[in-house]
């Protein structure tokens, strides 16, 4: 039987492990390509265990987390990410952003992530000093020969939710690909909508 649930801030860290290992299996696939590291899941998940205004959407499956949906004020968030709002003149403090949404594949299709997107725009409007959700995405070059057959990017299910691609807002970074010796620098391209 599914369930969602919301946790903030130091309430979702009897979950964070199982978060992290979420991310690791479903970042593994196209287009993200990650080979995880437990260290960066670690730490990466710590800035928003310890932001209190944060927020965690979790699918659970008899207890299991199956999916997980993260969002956090960007004034919470680390340099990399709150760099390309200073630069468009965008404040800070008036965006809540959407770190990621990961769902284990045979749970997609059932609406979470409708679900996933409702609760975080929710959250952000009853917190009441958002203007803007916002969140960025993995870029990758048409012709990658990685790419799978049927592959079917989000562009068109996030346009729906009224979120605008942002040809001139990008930020970089570093992970290693699954046969990589080393990490190298990957582009995500941000989409933005207002909450008005």
């Amino acid at each position: 039987m599914l369930e969602v649930k919301t946790f903030s801030g130091a309430d979702v860290a009897p979950h964070l492990d199982a978060v992290a290992a979420l991310r690791i299996a479903v970042f593994r696939d196209w287009p993200y390509l990650y080979d995880g590291d437990p260290v960066y899941e670690s730490h990466y998940l710590a800035t928003y265990a310890k932001s209190p205004e944060s927020l965690f959407v979790l699918a659970l499956d008899g207890g299991r987390v199956v999916g997980a949906s993260t969002g956090i004020p960007l004034a919470d968030e680390s340099e990399n990410f709150r760099a390309p709002f200073a630069a468009k003149g965008i404040v800070e403090r008036d965006v809540f952003y959407f770190g990621e949404s990961v769902l284990l594949r045979e749970y997609r299709g059932r609406g979470l992530g409708h679900r996933f997107f409702d609760e975080r725009e929710g959250y952000a409007r009853r917190l009441g000093r958002f203007g803007m959700t916002a969140f960025c995405s993995v870029e990758r070059a048409a012709a990658d020969p990685r790419r799978p057959p049927v592959y079917v990017p989000n562009d068109a299910f996030w346009t729906k939710r009224g979120y605008l691609r942002q040809d001139d807002m990008f930020c970089a970074i570093d992970w290693r690909e699954i046969g990589a010796a080393e990490p190298c620098a990957h582009a995500l391209r941000f989409w933005l909508r207002s909450l008005a």
